[in-house]
């Protein structure tokens, strides 16, 4: 396993880095007020190949493999947590449609999801499941030429913004869990389709909230995979964005490590720069140190995913660590900045909201270390 970038990673990871520091950084705080996406800035991202830079040149993408994908995820978001989730969205997403949507879909809408001009969402959690996602109550009744969506998602990212939208819905009986789940595709200017947003702590330029399906049409064909066997199929792509969440989050804080390491040799106390103090510099000795760990840890999840091995144990490692440390380093940055960082001149709080909401969204901690020993258990037996 090699550890510096080839020439390619390189130029790629630079010029996303360019982009973010140049289009994104400078907005961060204004789109966090107002709450919606510059869809302009998402057409730039898309225009330039980082939106599922992963995904094949025929569908639009730029081939990349899926560590540099990572790489160029850590770069968006060092300067705007909340337009990486562009990325983060469409890597999940196109890569469920490449596999199972049927040929004509995939090529119609991949093309125009990779370009930024189309945003799609995934909707699973509903209001009575959150952690136990295979307890679906939404339905999707078969009817002539496809099926009827009825019910409510909730706690869904880019609910009332999103152009399309990955649904999981019930088609099996009541009592068939995971096994009578299928997944569809569903265009969000459909009839009869109602959505809300939640006032939420963090994250507010993503957005997230409820949807809601009262007998919607979604044709036949729009089915992504088996009828049924959503969760078997589909969900296995969720190893892939739990890497990149991790990579998200650990940007955003070694961002405000940065910050802070040059803080503390620019802020002086008692006539010399506070650097000189082990109490202000072990804390960010030992957060630099936990950061590197976390940041390997995704990249190696990455690179198992690039040789074709298994890395269901690492995704869910790199998603329920990751975020918990980037939120405990961006406080201690915060901390060292003293009574200036706590305002709201500074991005540490905006930073500190947008990161814990990916401490519970896509899957919470306790799941993840039950995916984790359930892995572990099963090498052991």
């Amino acid at each position: 396993m090699h550890f510096a970038m080839n020439e390619e990673q390189q130029l790629i990871v630079d010029a996303a880095k360019q982009f973010a520091d140049q289009k994104l950084a400078p907005g961060y705080q204004q789109r966090d007020r107002e709450g919606v996406f510059d869809r302009r800035l998402t057409e730039q991202m898309g225009e330039l190949g980082f939106v599922a830079p992963e995904q094949s040149v025929e569908f639009g993408g730029s081939g990349i493999s899926y560590l540099t994908s990572g790489m160029v995820m850590e770069a968006i978001a060092s300067a705007d947590f909340n337009m990486a989730y562009v990325q983060l969205l469409a890597s999940l997403n196109t890569q469920i449609l490449a596999r199972y949507a049927v040929p004509e879909l995939a090529k119609h809408w991949i093309p125009q999801i990779c370009s930024g001009n189309i945003i799609l969402g995934v909707a699973l959690t509903e209001p009575g499941g959150g952690s136990d996602a295979a307890n679906l109550q939404l339905r999707a009744e078969k009817t002539e030429g496809g099926y009827l969506l009825v019910g409510e998602k909730a706690s869904i990212s880019m609910s009332d913004q999103a152009d399309l939208m990955i649904v999981f819905a019930r088609t099996g009986a009541k009592d068939s869990r995971a096994r009578g789940v299928s997944a569809f595709l569903v265009e969000m200017d459909s009839p009869n389709i109602t959505t809300s947003r939640y006032d939420d702590l963090g994250q507010r330029c993503v957005g997230r909230g409820s949807i809601y399906f009262d007998k919607v049409f979604v044709p036949e064909k729009n089915r992504l995979g088996s009828e049924n066997r959503a969760f078997s199929q589909v969900m296995e792509g969720f190893d892939f964005s739990r890497a990149l969440i991790g990579l998200q989050c650990l940007a955003v804080a070694e961002q405000s490590l940065g910050e802070a390491w040059k803080y503390s040799q620019e802020r002086e106390a008692f006539g010399k720069p506070i650097s000189v103090n082990q109490g202000v510099v072990f804390p960010l000795a030992e957060a630099q140190t936990q950061l590197e760990a976390a940041k390997l840890l995704c990249y190696k999840t990455l690179w198992l995913k690039d040789q074709g091995k298994p890395h269901t144990a690492e995704a869910a490692m790199c998603k329920w660590w990751p975020p918990k440390l980037a939120f405990e380093i961006i406080h201690q940055c915060l901390l060292t900045h003293g009574h200036g960082g706590y305002a709201r001149d500074y991005p540490f709080e905006q930073r500190l909201r947008d990161v814990l909401g990916l401490q519970i969204g896509d899957g919470t901690a306790q799941i993840m270390k039950m995916i984790i020993a359930r892995e572990k258990l099963g090498e052991y037996q």
